[in-house]
């Protein structure tokens, strides 16, 4: 009897283990104070914020992000996305964050919009440029439901050989940031992603639409936006357009800046998120 009893409570003490264990993202904490999450874009590594971490961890408790299939991060199953944002929620819970603030870059920010909407317990959100559909940015007559994993897009991504890979990245990279050098961090980023993640992750985060969930968030919001490749009267229209169901937001451009504001305009994200730092103490 006891023996069978104590084969049982192992048996627990493994399912909460399990349970309590996340598998889609790891996390680099340092600095100790009011938490901040970090969230990297798609196939980007925490050390997209490499620049801003020594600063912040001066006054908070930063946690970066990497996701499940970049950098060193073994690779999940699918759906991809929807387990990294529900793993976060149990992060949070079981690492005790109390008033969480968020800071998400491209698909980071999409993430931060979909938490937000779902729990009023992170005390702000700064997007940097991210939206909250961007599949209906990217494809005409936009419908989430008819995408699929198998598609002929995704086919001839996963068929490419490593070299049309590369080539494929290096133009990704080149065509989001100014910066010649990050250029090819970027680029090694995509070129070290778990191929299959790639392409059936950049599904989960086109099917995501968020724009209707945004009249459920009451966290304030900052949107911190590119205006290049296209300008910035056609960024203001497409971010208003995107955003009208949230309630109250404060939209930023970072004027001559490319996707990665980090990398483009370094001094100025940091100016724009130590003001929004000042304002939420």
């Amino acid at each position: 009897m006891k023996t069978s009893t104590l084969l049982f409570s192992l048996f627990l003490s493994f399912i909460f283990i399990t349970a309590q264990s996340q598998n889609s993202f790891e996390v680099t904490k340092t600095g100790k104070g009011q938490p901040i999450l970090l969230f990297p874009g798609f196939a980007c590594t925490a050390d997209v914020f490499d620049d801003l971490i020594p600063e912040l961890q001066k006054n908070y408790e930063v946690h970066a992000f990497t996701y499940a299939g970049f950098g060193d991060v073994p690779s999940i199953s699918f759906p991809w996305l929807p387990q990294i944002k529900e793993e976060i929620v149990q992060y949070v819970i079981q690492q005790h964050l109390k008033d969480p603030i968020i800071i998400g870059h491209s698909m980071g920010g999409t993430l931060g919009l979909w938490l937000t909407a779902n729990s009023d317990k992170y005390s702000h959100l700064i997007v940097v440029d991210a939206l909250p559909a961007m599949g209906a940015l990217m494809i005409p007559d936009f419908n989430p439901d008819a995408l699929q994993y198998d598609n002929l897009h995704s086919q001839q991504i996963l068929a490419m050989d490593e070299p049309a890979f590369a080539d494929m990245a290096d133009q990704s990279a080149a065509f989001m940031t100014s910066n010649l050098q990050k250029q090819k961090v970027i680029s090694n980023w995509i070129k070290t992603s778990d191929r299959q993640t790639y392409v059936n992750g950049y599904t989960d985060l086109l099917k995501l639409d968020l724009r209707d969930s945004l009249k459920k968030i009451r966290t304030p919001v900052t949107i911190l936006a590119a205006t290049q490749p296209y300008g910035k009267e056609q960024a203001e229209i497409t971010y208003k357009k995107q955003y009208k169901n949230l309630k109250q937001y404060k939209l930023i451009f970072a004027e001559g800046s490319g996707h990665f504001i980090m990398f483009d305009r370094p001094d100025w994200l940091k100016e724009q998120i130590n003001t929004v730092m000042k304002e939420n103490e």
